[in-house]
């Protein structure tokens, strides 16, 4: 995560995956959102790079943390399904 400390990074990925999860229409507890939001941000993060959209500060952290987690639980889901 771009421009935030070892602190902010915790408390992005908890509001990352607790948004993620209510986008998703899922319900986890606090650790599962830390875990999905940290992972998310690392997806979120490698795809902005990859197409090149900057981002920083705890925003914008937040967004493509966000936005990561809600392709984790997506991509999470379709396997399940199967």
């Amino acid at each position: 995560m771009s421009g935030v400390g070892i602190l902010s990074a915790i408390i992005i990925g908890i509001f990352a995956g607790w948004i993620a999860e209510k986008i998703m229409k899922r319900n986890h507890g606090l650790f599962t959102h830390l875990l999905v939001g940290l992972v998310g941000a690392l997806i979120g993060s490698f795809i902005a790079n990859l197409i090149n959209f900057p981002f920083s500060g705890f925003i914008g952290s937040l967004l493509v943390s966000t936005i990561g987690a809600v392709l984790l639980l997506a991509l999470l889901g379709l396997i399940r399904r199967k």
